[in-house]
Formats: C-alpha cells, structure tokens, sequence
C-alpha cells in the first residue's frame, strides 16, 4: 500500500517569483518529512521503513497534488510517498493495549512505530514553518508556531492524517489532546536541533535543484548522512579548537 505525504491544494496562479518561494517551502517541507523518517527513525531505533521523492508537473496537472499554476514545463512540486511504519490503523487500541504477557511487547513496538510516524509527519510542516520563519528574521517558538498555525505551511493533510492517527489511538478526548501536544513537542525539537535543521537544510536545497523525476531512498540517506558526519566533524573541530 502506498502512502502519500501531500500539501493542500492552492487555487490561482503564482508569479515567477512567488512560485520560486512556494518551491522553496515546498522543498523543505518534504525534506523534513524525510529527514524525520529516517534520522528520527534511527535515533529511536525503529526499523527502517523506505520512501521516495516524487517530482510532479504543475504544467496541465489535474489531480490533487498539483496547482493549475501558469509555468513552465520544468517547474514541479515533491511530495514523499511511503516513509509509514503503520500501514494499517485499527480501529481501536483496546486490544493492544490490554496488560498481559502476549500483548505488552506487541503493544510497546505499536506505540513506537505509532509516536515516529505522527511525529514524522508534525516535522513536514514545522520544517517549512521554520524556514518562513527564518527568512523572516523572527523566532521560532511554541508561541509564534502552534498546531494551529501548521495549516499555513501546508499542513492541513498532514493533520488530517495525524488525526486517523489520534482517533484510533484513543476515545478520550483528553488523553487524545496530551499525546498529540506530546507528540507535537518532540516534533519541534527535533526541527530545532541545529544538526537536524542542518541536514533538513542540505537536503531541501537538493530537492529544490532537482532534475529527476524521482529522489530515491537510497540517493537521500546517503545527503542525510553526510549532512550528519559534516555536522559532527565541524562540532568537534570547533571543540578541539576551543579546548586549545
């Protein structure tokens, strides 16, 4: 089965210039979607789960994904298809959760895949946020930056999904309401740590510069994965240099 990590659709046509600003948020809105499956994955030591980029003409598009932009044929849109450890949502929790030996690991490795895949998909719009905010020389903060305002940065399908998610997870509203802030706050942090905002950042500018029709999984590990050991061998440069 396949998944698609999508933005919402825009009616109307952009400028040149604001197409170039829309690919741009675009771009790092993907790359957050993927870097999160894949560094927040591996940082939690859940399975690796694969994905691709996939470029769509916005040239004629009809569907969905694409915008009845007025531009030309090499001007696309990206979006992540794959990347979920949960293929199929329950219904209910109920039975995964109840406390005896057969079900408690089973219930342990749901929860996990369950907190990665939401997160994942919260990290898509707050990359985006993040890199509006940036440009715009303010701060971003829970304050300026809420789950709220993750709908102005294309992240009205990623609530969407993350909501299917809440519904099976709970009939508490409550407890629905604290695991989504929970959720949300790891999310955040994840997009605010220098390393992965660095790796976020390597890779939305080569989505933003490319040229093929698909970005394999394989092609976007081995971006993230530099971007992580530069990252790394620079911090320890600088330490080194500062412990004299």
């Amino acid at each position: 089965m396949v998944f698609i990590m999508k933005r919402n659709k825009i009616t109307g046509t952009l400028s040149k210039d604001k197409l170039k600003k829309h690919k741009q948020r675009v771009a790092f809105h993907e790359a957050g979607h993927t870097a999160g499956i894949y560094l927040n994955n591996k940082a939690r030591r859940l399975p690796p789960v694969f994905f691709k980029i996939v470029f769509k003409g916005m040239s004629g598009a009809t569907d969905t994904d694409a915008r009845p932009y007025q531009t030309t044929d090499d001007d696309c849109i990206a979006r992540v298809e794959g990347g979920r450890l949960i293929e199929f949502l329950p219904l209910s929790m109920q039975n995964l959760t109840e406390h005896n030996d057969a079900n408690r690991q089973s219930a342990k490795d749901y929860m996990a895949a369950f907190d990665a895949d939401v997160i994942n998909l919260l990290i898509g719009p707050l990359a985006e946020a993040k890199y509006v905010v940036d440009k715009d020389d303010e701060l971003f903060n829970r304050q300026l930056i809420n789950l709220k305002a993750l709908k102005n940065y294309g992240g009205s399908s990623d609530l969407a999904l993350v909501d299917e998610y809440l519904q099976s997870f709970s009939a508490d509203e409550q407890q629905k309401t604290d695991k989504l802030n929970e959720l949300f706050t790891a999310a955040f942090d994840f997009v605010n740590n220098d390393a992965n905002w660095a790796a976020i950042t390597k890779l939305a500018d080569y989505i933003y510069g490319a040229s093929e029709n698909i970005i394999d999984y394989e092609e976007v590990v081995s971006i993230l994965e530099q971007s992580v050991a530069h990252f790394q061998n620079r911090r320890s440069k600088a330490r080194r240099h500062y412990n004299g």
